[in-house]
């Protein structure tokens, strides 16, 4: 492992060390910025350690992104909540959850380093996403903000949607990588556009339906478009038919249109969006909230702590964002998307690699729910498109997005470590012909 490799990663945790160092001027607070950028720096540089000598033909840059990540949010989350009465705990309850998805990811890193398998338990593991989603409609799940999409199993609570997409983004990209070819191939047409045989095509429409019937009725919105989106998208790579890009647009178009019509929150937050001065202390209060302190950042921000950013509900959560973009600026907030712009772009560069097309998909598919999902919490955070009720990958406030975005990273890092050993076996080959 050389100096060279491992610089990005004492980058993103020196970002981290400022961070709480910063911390301990402006709040007056000593200890616990301390431990909590130890304990952060300490155990997230042993797994990059571990992670490295397991899979040292792996990624070498998801890591150090993933860091500098939980490490802004964490910052964040401690500057938000310190001193505040019922939520001064929560910056320890979210390093909790950073050691248990780190765990999780190790988990995956060692013995899932052979991935394949997992395809050939593809409809199981369709199956077992399915029914942990439908945990929300038994006794165990509860409904926030009008969503059911909770459950609570003594102490812990978590939502069930957010580890069910990451098998079912399996089961497409194992079966679609099998059926490509006939599911190319059309034998009928429906105004105008052909569609593949419905013998093959049945499996992936009755999982997808389903998993979308079961989040409508939670109506878990957010969720519900990336279920939509994400298996859309990786159809269209696995074939190559715009056929699919239309059809979905018009299901999409008119699922919108149902969705208005059904369920009156979502109303509530069309409304904010098109005009949240209509009723700013009200309906529109949070986005009015968040414009302003995305506006008083300007370019160099406020300052860590010094933002107002706490007025907005749920700022820990669905609004992280235009915190950063206050107390960080417009260069911050930038320098945090340009994180989340360079781990997408190593997703794809790895889809590319992989050697087999069941890796591609994998690949593809979890970077692109990793990219759609940030698009639509910073697009809801700044008004370009209505708010949806998402977490920021590794940035908010929750204990199961943080542990889901580490998991999608293990399954990354394993398809990378694949595509990389085989790389570097060609080369190795090459210069022993010459």
């Amino acid at each position: 492992m050389t100096q060279r490799a491992t610089m990005p990663m004492i980058l993103a945790l020196l970002v981290t060390t400022v961070g709480f160092a910063t911390l301990i001027f402006v709040q007056e607070a000593t200890s616990p910025p301390l431990v909590y950028g130890a304990y952060y720096c300490g155990v997230l540089f042993a797994i990059y350690l571990f992670v490295r000598l397991w899979l040292p033909h792996s990624d070498v840059l998801l890591l150090p992104i993933v860091t500098m990540l939980t490490g802004i949010g964490l910052v964040m989350i401690f500057r938000l909540t310190y001193d505040i009465e019922n939520e001064e705990n929560l910056a320890i309850t979210q390093a909790v959850w950073i050691l248990v998805g780190s765990g999780a990811m190790l988990f995956v890193v060692m013995f899932f380093r052979n991935y394949h398998r997992l395809f050939e338990y593809k409809y199981l593991l369709a199956l077992g996403g399915l029914l942990f989603i439908l945990l929300t409609f038994t006794p165990l799940g509860y409904e926030v903000h009008g969503a059911r999409r909770w459950v609570d199993i003594g102490p812990v609570s978590f939502q069930p949607s957010e580890f069910g997409r990451l098998a079912l983004i399996v089961f497409f990209a194992g079966y679609l990588a099998e059926k490509r070819d006939v599911m190319a191939a059309t034998s009928r047409s429906f105004l105008g556009v052909q569609l593949p045989s419905l013998k093959y095509f049945g499996p992936v429409a009755v999982v997808w339906a389903f998993s979308l019937a079961i989040l409508v009725f939670e109506k878990d919105l957010g969720s519900s478009l990336l279920f939509f989106a994400v298996p859309l998208l990786m159809l269209y790579v696995a074939t190559g038919r715009t056929a699919y890009i239309i059809l979905g647009g018009l299901l999409f178009s008119v699922g919108s249109l149902l969705a208005y019509l059904a369920f009156g929150h979502v109303q509530v937050r069309v409304r904010a969006w098109l005009d949240p001065w209509q009723d700013p202390d009200g309906e529109g209060f949070q986005i009015v909230q968040s414009l302003f302190n995305i506006a008083d950042g300007g370019i160099l921000g406020t300052g860590l702590g010094a933002g107002f950013s706490q007025t907005i509900p749920e700022v820990q959560t669905d609004f992280i964002f235009s915190t950063i973009a206050s107390e960080l600026g417009l260069l911050g907030a930038t320098v945090v998307l340009l994180a989340f712009l360079i781990f997408v772009y190593r997703g794809i560069k790895i889809s590319l690699l992989a050697t087999d097309d069941a890796s591609k998909l994998l690949a593809f598919g979890l970077t692109s729910m990793f990219a759609l999902q940030t698009l639509i919490i910073v697009g809801g955070t700044t008004k370009a498109i209505p708010l949806t009720g998402m977490t920021l990958p590794f940035v908010s406030y929750g204990g199961s997005s943080v542990v889901g975005s580490f998991l999608l990273t293990a399954l990354l890092l394993v398809v990378s470590e694949k595509a990389g050993r085989r790389i570097v076996e060609e080369q190795e080959y090459q210069e022993r012909s010459f």
